[in-house]
């Protein structure tokens, strides 16, 4: 369960890893596809992009939920989910009152994700209720990006998360080196997946362009050709027309006195 989607970028995150792994996952991704201070206000298109991926490419694992998080809760069971993902509005009241609200709805076991545990600036306030809850649950912190914090609820029970949790700082470390040099990977590819359609919309803007000069080029050769039968013509009336004034002047001697 994601409280945040808003492009869309860890639920689909979430379900792929699941189609991958074969893992049998329905994940509830809420969102009122407004915008906050914090993400910038936006228009439905942002809606329409992310229910297009989900409808394509996840359509038995990804379900939609539009609406305020507090609206929503009704819809959802105590105890129903094993991960729930808070990224909605990032000041510390907002984050208290999603925790406090929807913690419930993770089962014995499960797990917590806080999303900007370190970020800082701007009115973000999820370190501050991260900090608290360090003291008080089994928890590991990611540092990279813009944090995450990882928190269980209640006892654990998977032997890997068993492991993360009780790992020594030197342990940790390398755990947090390798997610954050995976992480970078994810990021250069993801910059670097828009590139082919980007070459093919430059190779046919270029295309373009040279058809475009082409055509300007052949533009020229007419307009170079009608100023040369220009300047022919021009030389033709400029010749018949010294000739008829030499002939004109010619018939006004034959006709003017001669003086003495």
């Amino acid at each position: 369960m994601e409280l945040g989607t808003h492009t869309g970028f860890s639920c689909f995150a979430f379900a792929e890893a699941a189609a991958r792994l074969g893992h049998p996952m329905v994940i509830s991704a809420l969102d009122s596809w407004q915008g906050d201070d914090h993400a910038g206000f936006y228009g439905e298109e942002v809606l329409e992009s992310v229910r297009l991926i989900a409808e394509r490419d996840y359509p038995g694992s990804v379900r939609l939920v539009r609406g305020w998080f507090t609206e929503s809760r009704p819809l959802f069971e105590d105890a129903s989910a094993d991960l729930l993902h808070i990224d909605g509005r990032h000041g510390y009241e907002n984050a208290v009152e999603d925790y406090e609200e929807w913690r419930s709805v993770v089962r014995e076991g499960g797990v917590i994700l806080f999303h900007d545990i370190a970020e800082r600036d701007r009115g973000f306030g999820v370190w501050r209720l991260w900090e608290r809850l360090e003291r008080e649950h089994r928890t590991f912190a990611f540092h990279h990006g813009h944090g995450l914090g990882v928190l269980s609820v209640g006892d654990v029970k998977v032997d890997a998360l068993q492991r993360l949790f009780s790992a020594d700082d030197a342990t940790a470390d390398r755990i947090r080196d390798d997610f954050e040099r995976l992480g970078a990977e994810v990021e250069i590819r993801s910059r670097l997946a828009p590139l082919p359609e980007k070459l093919r919309h430059t190779e046919l803007h270029a295309s373009q362009l040279e058809d475009k000069v082409a055509w300007l080029v052949r533009e020229a050769e007419g307009l170079r050709q009608a100023v040369s039968e220009r300047d022919q013509r021009i030389s033709e009336l400029e010749s018949s027309t010294s000739w008829r004034v030499t002939a004109a002047l010619r018939a006004v001697g034959r006709v003017l006195p001669h003086r003495d």
